[in-house]
């Protein structure tokens, strides 16, 4: 697994490696607290949002982490972010997460499209055998939108997490293996395309 900064290009949305460049843009989008609802971090002032960036970037640096600003292609603005994360060189396993859009691009085709592309990269480039998921057990919305790109919801980790509230978060862990992969690219790709 070679693990190298990469840009994945789409129809829609293009994944760029995540810089400090992207700050400003961040910020314009993704201040908004609903944002951060079922997150361990509230990101609610500039600053926040710096410290996030420096902490994606320290993992990348760490060789744990690949973080991504989205941008929009029409208009090359910035709509939010996503990584992959818990690399294991090892066991060929990435963890696809931390990934918010700003409020006008949920529930359009922006996070359909990056996940597709980036499970393209683990499966295709990476030969991963496991792709993995985890979110909040109380954010139903996350948890039937990775039902719905064809994620297997294997189990909750109790008291996994503690929230910027003090809220111990029971944590959703999903996933997607390699030989499942087939099935999965295709339902995305027809989903795109409607």
């Amino acid at each position: 697994m070679q693990i190298q900064p990469i840009a994945l290009e789409g129809q829609f949305i293009r994944l760029e490696p995540l810089a400090m460049a992207h700050h400003a843009g961040l910020c314009e989008v993704g201040l908004d607290e609903p944002l951060w609802r079922w997150t361990t971090n509230l990101i609610r002032t500039p600053e926040a949002m710096r410290l996030h960036v420096e902490e994606a970037l320290a993992a990348q640096a760490a060789g744990t982490a690949m973080p991504f600003a989205t941008v929009e292609k029409a208009t090359g603005r910035v709509i939010g972010s996503t990584r992959f994360a818990n690399i294991d060189r090892a066991h060929r396993r990435v963890e696809i997460g931390w990934t918010w859009l700003g409020l006008k691009w949920q529930r359009t085709a922006a996070n359909t499209e990056a996940k597709l592309m980036m499970l393209c990269h683990a499966f295709e480039a990476w030969r991963c055998h496991r792709v993995e998921f985890k979110t909040d057990s109380l954010n139903e919305t996350s948890r039937r939108a990775l039902l719905r790109i064809g994620a297997k919801e294997e189990g909750i980790l109790r008291n996994h997490m503690v929230t910027y509230s003090g809220r111990l978060r029971h944590s959703v862990y999903f996933s997607i293996t390699d030989s499942e992969w087939p099935g999965v690219e295709s339902e995305l790709v027809r989903r795109l395309r409607r």
